[in-house]
């Protein structure tokens, strides 16, 4: 964990610099570099950094719509059923209860703005799973802050 701890209460006025987190506030979740890049009660963003190889299996947010806005690089993505990418300028819509995934199969980091809202537990789970190396423990944490990861092999090509 890096920084002050989070408090969720209204949106503070400011600027996150674009090499930096919120507060300082960047983690390490299994070789993907999250930066917190606005959080309060009613929304939460984070900036990621994905080298190729990496990918967030499928999973569901139940109380949470998730969207990402593609920077760099090329996402694929599953998404309720469906394999599809998205690139540089493209915005992906997750609603609650849709199972999603991302992956970086490409040859290049890719990079990319996600946002959720309501803002939930997410932030507090990314601090639980900063420099966190058992992806078993990843699962059961997860669990715990409303982001439920589907059965390995429940998904082809996941």
């Amino acid at each position: 964990m890096t920084g002050e701890e989070i408090v969720l209460g209204p949106l503070p006025k400011g600027i996150t610099l674009a090499s930096e987190g919120m507060n300082k506030k960047v983690w390490n979740v299994l070789g993907h570099t999250y930066s917190m890049k606005a959080a309060s009660e009613s929304s939460f963003a984070f900036e990621t950094y994905d080298p190729p190889g990496t990918g967030v299996p499928p999973h569901v947010h139940p109380t949470q719509d998730e969207h990402i806005y593609v920077l760099e690089g090329v996402f694929t993505l599953y998404l309720d059923g469906q394999w599809e990418t998205a690139g540089p300028g493209d915005t992906v819509r997750m609603p609650r209860n849709l199972p999603h995934a991302y992956y970086n199969r490409g040859e290049v980091p890719t990079r990319g703005l996600f946002w959720v809202s309501p803002a939930g537990r997410l932030a507090a789970l990314f601090d639980n799973l900063h420099n966190l190396e058992d992806p078993a423990e990843v699962v059961r944490l997860s669990a715990q802050h409303d982001v439920n990861f589907l059965p390995p092999g429940s998904v082809e090509g996941a």
